[in-house]
């Protein structure tokens, strides 16, 4: 456990304490708005610890505070979308100017899916599985940090080819992540794409987008997971 960490965790206890953001990291602050001093600045790693423990909660006005000790309760996410502490990020913008926009601070909803066991007690997905998951989400991220791109992955234009010494501008990178979405949702077919769409791309709980797509209960289970499986082919997983 690194000193830092620790050190936030007991700074935390302290009355007043809480949690801003600013330029890509986290400082701890001790008083009643922006103008109180900064005791420490948290990086995302030590964000995502103290996230886990002792939790956070939304703060009015901005930031997060400690969850109170006698509160055992995971920090509660908005409506069919598990796993999600809303936030802001900085990203990259396609001049090469950073910026922030809004992000999820928290797990992904297939890391939280990941955590669920079926009635045998195993994992419900396997790690293969996971792993394409989070390497679809991963991959419509970057491609929304383009200027001008949608959810419409269909409507996005493939990125064109070129040679291996042209840098790469974020522009491009943002085209090419599209494409790769695109092709990654192709993969799955037209029976689970809107499915591995919802919960992958979207953040939307199962019980969500099975009445996003007028489904029965639990047939969303099957066609994400079955879904999974096809991306986790198409990324070569094991």
């Amino acid at each position: 456990m690194s000193r830092q960490l620790e050190r936030a965790r007991s700074l935390l206890k302290r009355p007043g304490a809480w949690l801003d953001q600013a330029n890509g990291a986290y400082p701890l602050r001790l008083g009643g708005d922006r103008r109180s001093r900064v005791v420490l600045t948290l990086d995302e790693a030590a964000f995502r610890a103290v996230i886990e423990r002792p939790g956070l909660r939304v703060r009015a006005g901005g930031g997060w505070l400690p969850r109170p000790a006698n509160d055992h309760a995971p920090v509660a996410p908005p409506p069919g979308q598990p796993g999600v502490i809303e936030g802001e990020r900085p990203v990259m913008e396609a001049d090469g100017r950073l910026a922030t926009r809004r992000a999820n601070l928290g797990e992904s909803p297939i890391l939280w899916l990941a955590r669920r066991k079926d009635q045998s007690g195993r994992p419900w997905l396997t790690p293969a599985e996971v792993a394409a998951g989070e390497r679809l989400r991963t991959e419509a991220e970057i491609a929304l940090s383009g200027p001008s791109l949608t959810m419409r992955w269909d409507a996005l234009p493939r990125a064109g080819s070129g040679g291996g010494a042209t840098r790469i501008e974020p522009t491009d990178r943002a085209l090419s992540a599209s494409a790769r979405v695109k092709a990654a949702l192709d993969a799955c077919g037209p029976r689970l794409r809107a499915m591995v769409e919802q919960v992958c791309i979207h953040g939307t709980s199962l019980q969500l987008a099975e009445q996003a797509l007028s489904l029965r209960r639990r047939q969303g289970k099957t066609l994400l997971k079955q879904g999974l499986q096809a991306l986790a082919e198409h990324y070569g997983l094991d």
